[in-house]
């Protein structure tokens, strides 16, 4: 097998190309380099620059590399962003994974795994989300995640292509310093950022239906993610997924922004009281994962903690902030 990640040098797609050729995959990166940096990759990953939108380019990659497998990250994903510029999202995330799929099917690459996200369920208002909670994405970002589910899984019908649509829930934390987030777009980076500016960190809004007011989240560590991305990709190869599969991403537990930002304190030394504003318009009260399915299916189960995380972000954060 050789597997090509689109997205490869990004903060997801480079942890996922490291925990692959570890377990001794063949790995080929394709980034247009937008958010992502060749530093992350190591001397044995080939990277290409392009974009999944560039079909001639794809093609030539698929046959050059003798590619077997694709996994997709690559995509636009602020949810605010996405808001204003919706055209963009679905041109880039939805035409992008379309003009992929076209050069997957004319090369006769048989499987293939879809970075999607917990942004497809919108607010669903349960305790937990199983994967056929019903989707009803609040944002463009989302919309585009959704919409890409259903073109991998119609593709996969028409081309005898095994998927899995791997639904992300929040992402943090890093493998090694080098690897980490340098965007502060995410919750912990924010908080980071706020701290390093000698600013207390932000809570938006502390009136939700939750124990302490605040909105709850699964979090997710980005090494056990990239674990769940080489699972998939096993289970595909060796035979064990035919067809499509759709399995969420996360730990299966609640942790509250408050609790959150407590842990930040804790890792920092930081210990200010957050501020209180307003809420965001979109932010659900709680979106905790399910994640039975993955374990059942792809033998996969979350193991690092929500102070692991933060320890290992904060340590990536001073590493590329110099400080």
């Amino acid at each position: 097998m050789t597997w090509l990640i689109t997205g490869g040098a990004g903060y997801i797609g480079a942890h996922v190309a490291r925990a692959m050729t570890d377990a001794g995959e063949r790995v080929v990166a394709l980034d247009d380099l937008s958010a992502g940096s060749p530093a992350r990759l190591s001397a044995d990953v080939p990277l290409v620059r392009g974009s999944s939108l560039d079909g001639e380019l794809l093609k030539r990659v698929l046959a050059e590399h003798g590619v077997t497998g694709v996994v997709h990250l690559a995509a636009r994903k602020q949810v605010a962003e996405s808001v204003a510029q919706p055209t963009r999202y679905y041109r880039e995330n939805v035409g992008g994974l379309a003009t992929l799929l076209d050069a997957v099917a004319e090369a006769g690459v048989a499987h293939f795994v879809f970075s999607s996200s917990a942004a497809v369920y919108g607010d669903p208002g349960v305790d937990l989300i199983t994967e056929d909670t019903p989707c009803a994405p609040v944002n463009p970002y989302g919309e585009t995640k959704l919409a890409g589910e259903w073109l991998v899984r119609a593709a996969g019908r028409a081309h005898g292509i095994a998927t899995v649509c791997l639904r992300y829930f929040n992402v943090a934390g890093a493998a090694a310093p080098e690897l980490a987030d340098t965007g502060v777009f995410n919750i912990v980076p924010m908080v980071f950022d706020r701290l390093t500016r000698d600013e207390a960190p932000r809570i938006f809004g502390d009136d939700y239906p939750t124990p302490d007011g605040t909105c709850i989240r699964d979090y997710i560590h980005v090494a056990d993610l990239a674990d769940a991305h080489l699972a998939a990709a096993r289970r595909l190869s060796d035979g064990d997924l035919t067809g499509d599969l759709t399995v969420n991403i996360g730990r299966g537990e609640g942790v509250s922004v408050r609790e959150l930002i407590a842990v930040v304190g804790e890792v920092t030394g930081d210990t200010r009281a957050p501020l209180v504003e307003g809420r965001r318009p979109g932010d659900a009260p709680r979106a905790v994962a399910s994640a039975s399915r993955a374990a059942e299916r792809l033998g996969w189960t979350a193991r690092r903690s929500v102070h692991e995380m933060v320890d290992s972000a904060w340590r990536g954060w001073r590493l590329h902030r110099g400080t």
